[in-house]
C-alpha cells in the first residue's frame, strides 16, 4: 500500500502498487501503469471497479501466464478514490454530488472539478469561471488539492524511484466510451493517434467480446454528454483544459492514456444497481489483459486467442461497432 497525498478535508489518498521484483537483481527503471477511480464524487461504480481490477490482478498472478508476465515486468499502481472528500459526501448528503468539497470565490457554490484542475492547457475555458458549475476546476490551474497531491506523487515517482509511466487508465461514469486525448482540443492530435486508437479498439473489443456490451470509442474532446436522458454528441462537461488524461500523456509521457467511461448507457445512469458492480469489474479486467497483453507486445493478439472466457452474442456473429468517431473539427 502507498499514499498518493491528502485530500483537501485532510484525508488520505490510497494506493495498492502491484508488481513482482526478482530477489538480488538491480532495480530497473520500472515501468508503471496507473489505474484511477473515483475522481467525480457520484461515479460509485469507477471506485468499486478499480477494487475489483486490483483484486483480480492479485488472485491472478501466478494462475494466469499472461499476468503473471506483465506483472514481472510492470507495476500497476490502483487508485480507487481520487476525491474521498466528494465521495463521502456524496455517501452522506447528496448522491449526485460530483466535485471536491474544496471552497472557491463563491461560498455556497462549493467544490473543484479534479478533471479540469491539472496544469496542461489549463485556461479555465471548460466551466467559464463559474464557480457554481459542475466543471469548474478553480480559478488557477493547480487549485485542487488532490490534483496537486497527484501529480507531485507521480513526478516524485518518476524523480526518485525510478518508475516511468507508460499509461493512465482513469475510470468514470457513465455511457460506455473508450477516450483517448486530447480533451482540451480537437484541433491537435497526438503524435502516436495511430496507436492510440489501435489500442482502444481493442479493448472495447475486449470488453465486447467477455460481455457482449458495446463500448464507443472516440477522442476525449469529442465524446458524449452523460448526465441525462438524451445522449447526443455535443459539449460534454468534460471537456477543455485541465485534464489528468492529457497532463499524463504530455507531462509524465505515459503515451497510452484513457479515460474509460463504464455502464450505463444511461438507463440508470449513476443511480447504477449493485448487480452490475461485477459484471463491470468483470469486463473491465478483460480490457486490462487485453492492454497489459499489448504493452508485453503481443498487440492483444495472443491474449484474444486465449481467452476461452469470451464468448460471441447470441447469434454468434460478432459486429465492429466499436469505432465510432465523429468527423474531426
Amino acid at each position: 500500500m502507498v499514499n498518493v497525498g491528502l485530500s483537501y478535508e485532510g484525508r488520505d489518498i490510497p494506493a495498492l502498487k502491484v508488481g513482482v521484483y526478482k530477489p538480488g537483481e538491480p532495480a530497473p527503471k520500472r515501468k508503471t501503469l496507473l489505474v484511477t477511480g473515483g475522481m467525480h464524487a457520484r461515479e460509485w461504480i469507477s471506485t468499486t471497479t478499480v477494487n475489483y481490477v486490483a483484486w483480480s490482478f492479485v488472485t491472478s498472478y501466478g494462475r494466469d501466464p499472461m499476468i503473471t508476465k506483465l506483472l514481472e515486468h510492470f507495476d500497476v499502481v490502483f487508485v480507487p478514490v481520487l476525491n474521498p472528500d466528494g465521495v463521502e459526501y456524496s455517501w452522506q448528503v447528496d448522491r449526485l454530488w460530483r466535485k471536491t468539497r474544496q471552497g472557491t470565490d463563491v461560498s455556497f457554490c462549493q467544490g473543484l472539478d479534479l478533471d479540469h484542475a491539472f496544469g496542461f492547457e489549463w485556461d479555465g475555458a471548460g466551466s467559464n469561471g463559474e464557480p457554481c458549475s459542475e466543471s469548474y476546476g478553480g480559478a488557477k490551474p493547480w487549485e485542487a488539492a488532490e490534483a496537486v497531491a497527484l501529480a507531485n506523487w507521480a513526478r516524485n515517482e518518476t524523480t526518485n524511484n525510478n518508475v516511468k509511466f507508460v499509461g493512465l487508465i482513469d475510470l468514470h461514469s457513465y455511457s460506455q466510451q473508450v477516450m483517448y486525448p486530447f480533451s482540451y482540443t480537437c484541433d491537435t492530435d497526438p503524435p502516436n493517434l495511430e496507436n492510440l486508437e489501435e489500442l482502444a479498439v481493442g479493448l472495447a473489443k475486449a470488453i465486447r467480446l467477455s460481455s457482449g456490451e458495446a463500448y464507443s470509442v472516440t477522442s476525449a474532446c469529442e465524446g458524449v454528454v452523460a448526465g441525462g436522458g438524451d445522449m447526443g454528441r455535443s459539449s460534454r462537461v468534460e471537456v477543455g483544459g485541465g485534464s489528468a488524461i492529457d497532463w499524463f500523456y504530455h507531462e509524465m509521457r505515459a503515451h497510452f492514456s484513457y479515460q474509460i467511461k463504464l455502464r450505463d448507457m444511461g438507463s440508470y445512469g449513476f443511480l447504477l444497481p449493485k448487480e452490475n458492480i461485477v459484471p463491470t469489474g468483470e469486463e473491465m479486467f478483460n480490457a486490462m489483459k487485453y492492454l497489459g497483453d499489448y504493452l508485453l507486445g503481443n498487440n492483444g493478439i495472443e491474449r484474444s486467442n486465449q481467452q476461452h472466457s469470451m464468448t460471441p452474442p447470441a447469434g454468434g456473429v460478432f459486429s465492429n461497432p466499436e469505432l465510432r468517431r465523429v468527423k474531426r473539427r
